[in-house]
């Protein structure tokens, strides 16, 4: 007695699970919204011309399953969208946009446009810029007839161009984090300018077709301070929580409530809310007076929707959609993280926790053909993509190629287990995964980058019943050793130039999940259980 009282406190300790989770396979399942599929991010429209990008958006459509590309700088000078003649006429070439336009269009891709930033011509004089790339973000203020202009012609041109039920399934967003107010940052104007900047854009738009869809306002990371309550961006009211208090605080959306007062005042329509729930905040620290990153928990994007889903609901647009634009562990393009294993576990267990709350999160970003900072120095540089610049696959492609293959309907959902029945033929997916308990309270980042192993394993027991006897199954396993292309970069030493042999024996590496069979008994029954190591995710399929 006194020995089994021992194993059972021995289990507890180490979080394992002595009974399975039964699962009728033939019982009622409710509906199963694949948001996360929505859509996806990547850097400027221009890199879209590019072969790499093009090839990658083909991977990541095919196995990911994303419907939507979103990126900035569709009006940047080096898509040569305005020329101005010495008469004073503005003549709009959309050549360089159609091409991309065209190209994902052709991969069964649409664009989640972001209206932004401004060409030479429309922005203010020696215009403050964004990125390596020079982004004009500053407004003129007696320019906004030219704004409205632009955008009318634009809308008009696509609309022409692809045909108004096609333009129809697109989603019009105004700017890119615009509350990022002052010199080297997103938006060089005040609140209200952006809002005056919304409302152009949205009457252009609606003259074409008042069935188009356009909203914002884009705004960056939740706050929990008043450094974004004024017309600009105020550091001194910045606040730099410690560890032990940031998840006790209410983190709220940035711009949110006085856009929405601001549209219902102007009688302006508001399609969609969009903005991003990074689970990190830029603060200054009062010890040093620089920002300094600031980690929240790995509940907390379920904590923002909730807040952004009451707050529409209060609102004259309670019917608005929830598109979240950006979001990943970081919005640090040089995150060592970003391509390491964890960032997998974190994308299933965030997606899975918020299933049927909002209409999409789109992860930033697909590819690593991205150059907000410039190119990365080396093949693995921490960049935003799920595939790097060589096309080598990351854990977190992985991950979302697992959510892809989901069923449509939910007959199980909880912490590290998610089991799904496809409707159309009524077999099963399920999804095993491992978001270590250390890691609650921070979500992991770059300074876990050498550690992130030292974490609890899970296990996971699981029956399947109401099978067919002798049914297939197929055991997907991704984890440190398999799926992993880091970890072989770092055995052949980290080369800042791999060959092409070991370029082809990376891109190998990535894919090599590890594979098993497993059947059902006569009784039609599913038995699954197994240790997850830290971070490990196995996706469960019927065959």
């Amino acid at each position: 007695m006194k020995q089994r009282i021992l194993y059972l406190l021995i289990m507890i300790l180490y979080g394992v699970s002595l009974s399975s989770q039964v699962i009728d396979v033939k019982s009622k399942g409710t509906p199963l919204d694949h948001y996360w599929s929505v859509g996806v991010g990547a850097g400027r429209v221009n890199e879209g011309l590019r072969s790499g990008w093009q090839e990658h958006l083909a991977l990541v459509k095919e196995h990911c399953g994303f419907r939507y590309v979103r990126m900035h700088g569709l009006f940047h000078d080096d898509m040569f969208v305005c020329f101005e003649k010495p008469d004073g006429k503005t003549v709009y070439n959309w050549q360089y946009i159609d091409e991309v336009f065209d190209r994902m269009l052709d991969a069964g891709v649409k664009p989640f446009v972001e209206l932004g930033f401004f060409p030479q011509s429309i922005a203010a004089k020696n215009s403050k810029t964004q990125f390596w790339w020079k982004g004009n973000v500053s407004v003129d203020k007696n320019n906004f007839d030219k704004w409205y202009s632009l955008i009318y012609a634009f809308t008009q041109h696509v609309v022409d161009r692809y045909g108004i039920n096609e333009v129809l399934a697109w989603y019009f967003e105004v700017w890119n984090e615009p509350n990022l107010t002052g010199t080297g940052a997103f938006f060089h104007g005040t609140k209200s300018d952006y809002f005056r900047l919304y409302k152009e854009a949205v009457n252009a738009i609606k003259s074409i077709d008042s069935r188009l869809k356009v909203g914002g306002p884009a705004t960056s990371n939740f706050v929990a301070d008043e450094r974004h309550k004024g017309e600009i961006m105020d550091h001194s009211k910045s606040i730099f929580y410690s560890q032990d208090v940031i998840n006790s605080k209410q983190w709220e959306g940035v711009w949110i409530e006085d856009f929405l007062r601001y549209c219902e005042k102007e009688k302006l329509p508001v399609d969609f809310i969009s903005t991003h729930p990074y689970p990190t905040d830029y603060a200054l620290d009062p010890e040093t007076g620089r920002s300094k990153d600031a980690i929240r928990y790995v509940h907390s994007l379920k904590d923002d929707i909730n807040w952004l889903r009451k707050t529409l609901a209060n609102s004259k647009f309670p019917d608005a959609e929830i598109h979240l634009t950006e979001w990943s562990t970081s919005p640090n393009s040089r995150d060592k993280m970003h391509d390491l294993l964890p960032p997998a576990a974190y994308i299933l267990q965030s997606n899975l926790e918020c299933v049927n709350l909002v209409n999409s999160l789109m992860y930033w970003t697909f590819t690593d053909v991205f150059e907000e900072k410039g190119g990365g120095e080396s093949i693995f540089h921490g960049g935003f993509g799920m595939i790097n610049f060589q096309g080598i696959v990351k854990p977190s492609f992985h991950a979302y190629r697992m959510l892809n293959k989901l069923g449509d309907e939910l007959l199980w959902n909880a912490t590290s287990l998610t089991v799904s029945r496809h409707s159309g033929n009524g077999k099963i997916t399920a999804l095993a995964y491992n978001y270590p308990d250390e890691y609650i309270e921070t979500v992991p980042s770059a300074k876990n980058a050498d550690n992130y192993m030292n974490a609890s394993s899970r296990h996971i027991n699981l029956e399947l019943r109401n099978l067919k006897p002798n049914s297939i199954f197929e055991l997907e396993i991704l984890d440190e050793d398999n799926g992993n292309a880091f970890k072989f970069y770092k055995e052949i030493n980290s080369p800042q130039s791999p060959t092409r042999l070991e370029t082809a024996l990376l891109k190998q590496k990535a894919w090599d999940t590890k594979k098993e069979l497993i059947k059902t008994d006569q009784d039609g029954t599913l038995t699954f259980s197994r240790e997850l190591t830290p971070w490990c995710c196995i996706l469960i399929k019927e065959l």
